[in-house]
């Protein structure tokens, strides 16, 4: 399959099957993440790997009640280190590039759970203070996506897409 491909069959997951994801696989994707462009190569993702049941359980609360969350053998929070963009890029570092190179990590790591057989959905919607309080998260470190990662049970058809001739713009918008 070729790259383009692979990016178009990949879906957001929110059924999961229980089976366990073996640990070179997690190390694979999380290293997939790790490798992602990022502003002056701060690289400012950790990530918070969760597989205990009272957390997941949790951070569904967390995430406005998506129980399905708690289906998914893994959950990966990921989560933007500001202080190691901030440093050199002072307030664009903070409210711009952190997001930007940790959104950059999870686009890899949800193409690389993909390409693995695995599936994932990236959950935006959540109260960021539970998130932090419940993973113990310090104040300097956002919690951006949370990653429900296991086997797929469902196979979601593609949503629409605008056409690309409505997104392109040559030159000038």
């Amino acid at each position: 399959m070729d790259i383009l491909d692979l990016i178009k069959s990949r879906r957001s997951i929110r059924s999961f099957k229980p089976d366990p994801i073996p640990k070179e696989d997690l190390m694979k994707i999380l290293e997939a993440a790790r490798w992602a462009p990022s502003a002056g190569n701060c690289q400012p993702w950790d990530f918070i790997v969760v597989t205990k049941e009272d957390l997941k359980r949790k951070l569904a609360m967390a995430a406005l009640g998506q129980f399905w969350i708690t289906e998914a053998p893994v959950v990966i929070v990921v989560c933007a280190n500001i202080p190691r963009t901030a440093w050199r890029y002072g307030e664009r570092g903070r409210s711009l590039y952190a997001i930007q190179d940790t959104a950059a990590a999870i686009q890899n790591m949800l193409l690389t759970a993909h390409a693995l057989g695995y599936g994932t959905c990236w959950v935006g919607a959540f109260d960021e203070e539970e998130v932090r309080r419940v993973l113990n998260v310090p104040r300097d470190v956002r919690p951006v996506a949370i990653v429900p990662l296991g086997k797929p049970d469902e196979r979601p058809i593609a949503p629409p897409r605008i056409p690309l001739e409505e997104i392109i713009h040559w030159e000038t918008y």
